[in-house]
């Protein structure tokens, strides 16, 4: 079909437009979000009420004039306030919690490592369409690992004591006592971290093929002072050697995983009697036309360019991708033998599954 023939909705090529500037502007502002949480602008600005450029330049030391107009761009952008008569910038304490507080459930400004990482790697994302392979993991631009530990680290710490593992049956109870758990694809080890300090009569194994996650994940639970019962080794999670697992997670892993089927039937083999697994996914629908908005889009960019490439690289030929979808999910589960399944938990970012044999 000839779109020169076609009688063009001059209105929705207007709209259209309008939503994909909006878009190249957004990748622009990233940039700029991402320079502030490096150079330290955000956290200068946290809480100091109004400021003139040259202020923050002398608090941040950095240069004025680059500052004056980064400044300039987060007055554009919404994210700071600004006084014409007195000059002076102002970063409001609610914006603040999404761009200046690393401890905040709002913290955003760290995923934009993740989001430098998909340009930096484009090469490879443009070698693996044109070739059908993969991109592993580790092959990622560094920032990726810290971009994505940090970004899911504060949703786990307001999200994964207080609200997700109570919504399990028996689980906390069982922790409490003192169970055996393990973390597949545990990444930093943030979460293995946060359960292993709320319930200290319990013993974790946090798991990943990536030994440079690894690594800091042994970091993070020494600076925890959790080390004496946690335990991180490099393997993969489709064959851990273990069992006798009360509790076995995945946090945002599964997905990712080149033999997910593998990595369900492992699971299924090396948990107790009365085990559990807990899958912690992105939110998805189960169909391409119930994945739309801004969340949607954002799992599907990385999906793309990071999960799936990921997978193929393992060996996946139709993998999950971080869209996969509930039903999608739950039929890995119950090949691999497991006779129970329910949606435990969401939130707008996150399904919360849990199954059992």
């Amino acid at each position: 079909m000839n779109p020169q023939t076609i009688e063009l909705d001059e209105a929705r090529v207007e709209a259209f437009n309008a939503e994909v500037i909006g878009q190249l502007a957004a990748c622009y502002g990233g940039v700029m979000i991402r320079l502030g949480e490096q150079l330290g602008l955000y956290a200068a600005l946290h809480g100091a009420g109004p400021l003139t450029s040259a202020e923050l330049a002398a608090r941040s030391g950095c240069a004025e004039r680059y500052v004056r107009e980064w400044l300039g761009s987060q007055v554009a952008s919404g994210a700071l306030d600004y006084e014409a008569g007195a000059e002076t910038y102002e970063l409001s304490p609610e914006h603040g919690l999404v761009l200046a507080d690393p401890d905040s459930p709002a913290y955003m400004a760290s995923a934009f490592g993740v989001a430098a990482t998909l340009w930096a790697d484009e090469a490879k994302a443009v070698r693996a369409f044109r070739t059908g392979t993969g991109v592993p993991w580790g092959e990622h631009d560094e920032r990726l690992f810290c971009g994505v530990a940090s970004f899911y680290r504060n949703a786990y710490a307001a999200s994964l004591v207080p609200e997700w593992l109570p919504a399990l049956e028996g689980t906390v109870a069982k922790l409490e006592a003192g169970a055996r758990v393990a973390d597949v694809g545990c990444g930093h080890g943030h979460s293995t971290v946060l359960m292993a300090e709320a319930f200290p009569a319990s013993s974790f194994v946090g798991i990943d093929v990536h030994a440079d996650s690894i690594a800091h994940a042994r970091a993070n639970a020494e600076a925890a002072g959790v080390a004496d019962r946690v335990e991180f080794v490099v393997g993969s999670a489709s064959e851990y050697g273990r069992n006798g697992f009360d509790l076995i997670c995945f946090f945002d892993a599964f997905h990712d995983l080149g033999d997910p089927y593998g990595a369900a039937a492992e699971a299924r083999r090396a948990l107790a009697a009365d085990g559990q697994v807990m899958l912690i996914e992105p939110f998805a629908a189960d169909g391409v036309e119930g994945a739309l908005g801004p969340v949607a889009q954002l799992y599907y960019a990385a999906s793309t360019t990071l999960c799936c490439a990921h997978a193929i690289s393992e060996g996946a030929e139709d993998p999950l991708g971080a869209q996969a979808g509930e039903d999608r999910l739950r039929a890995v589960f119950e090949e691999a033998g497991f006779g129970a399944w329910r949606r435990a938990a969401e939130t707008p970012f996150n399904l919360v599954l849990e199954a059992r044999a």
